[in-house]
This record gives structure tokens, C-alpha cells and sequence, in this order.
């Protein structure tokens, strides 16, 4: 087998890395000046934490937004945990890192796009493997989809 660095699951590590870094500090010194944030993330992710109501209503993607009220944002090595307000009630949620699909803080127009994952090969993957065949991605829920041009001026 011929072994090929994998730049794009590198690419989407880094990447992650930074929100993780971007959460961190948000919960030490709170959001600064009008930042803001959309994360979509996949609910289908095993580690993905959330209310059965919610998990429900939003059976593949939701996007959270954190801006104006959120409380116990915590940030670990793999995820993050939040409570967020959904119609005057307060719903913790453990949201992966590899679940995020998508990450924009529309006030500075910056923004992250992530492939779809399938959880259940992800343990038989290697770091380095040798692609012979596209991969497939899972078919997108009925999420709306934020564009950055949006927010342009």
C-alpha cells in the first residue's frame, strides 16, 4: 500500500485548533466588541450532547449562535460545552470539535467550512492512507447555510 499524507484531515485539525483556541479565550475574557459566532454542527456525532427535544427538531444539523446570553462555555481538548437559551430555556450542549460543519464570526467576515464525516469509519481510518477512490460525503440536511457574502459590505 502506498502511504500519502492525508493534507486534508491535517488542514480540517488545524483549523479546528483554532476554534478551540478562539473558545478558550471567549470563555476567559468574554466576547470583545461585536464578534460573534454561527457553529453548525452535525447532531448525528456519537459525542454530540443535547436535549432529546432538540435532537428532534434537528435529527442532522443545527447552528447554534453565540452572542448576547450563553453561560458554562467550556472548552476541552475534544469539545466544548455551552448552555444556550432556546425560547426562555436553558439547554447545556456538548458539541465536538469534528462535529463542526461550519464556523463563522460574521462582524470581522471570517469563516470555516468543514467536509462531512462518516463517524462509523472513522476508527478504521489511518492518518496516513492512500485515496484510490473519492470519498463519499452523507447528504446535507434542510440547515440554512450562512454565506460569508452576507455580511460583506
Amino acid at each position: 500500500m502506498t502511504r500519502s499524507i492525508d493534507y486534508g484531515n491535517l488542514m480540517h485539525d488545524a483549523m479546528r485548533g483554532l476554534i478551540q483556541t478562539v473558545l478558550r479565550d471567549i470563555a476567559a475574557n468574554g466576547l470583545p466588541g461585536e464578534h460573534h459566532f454561527f457553529i453548525t454542527f452535525d447532531t448525528r456525532h456519537p459525542d454530540a450532547e443535547l436535549a432529546d427535544w432538540l435532537r428532534e427538531r434537528y435529527p442532522e444539523e443545527m447552528t447554534i449562535v453565540i452572542q448576547h446570553w450563553y453561560d458554562n462555555l467550556e472548552v476541552g481538548e475534544d469539545e466544548f460545552s455551552i448552555t444556550l437559551n432556546f425560547g426562555n430555556s436553558p439547554e447545556p450542549l456538548v458539541v465536538p470539535f469534528d462535529a463542526i460543519t461550519t464556523f463563522v464570526d460574521p462582524s470581522v467576515e471570517f469563516g470555516l467550512r468543514f467536509e462531512t464525516q462518516d463517524y462509523e469509519d472513522d476508527e478504521e481510518e489511518d492518518d496516513f492512507e492512500d485515496e484510490d477512490e473519492p470519498e463519499e460525503t452523507a447528504p446535507r440536511g434542510e440547515a440554512e447555510v450562512v454565506s460569508l457574502d452576507k455580511f460583506r459590505k
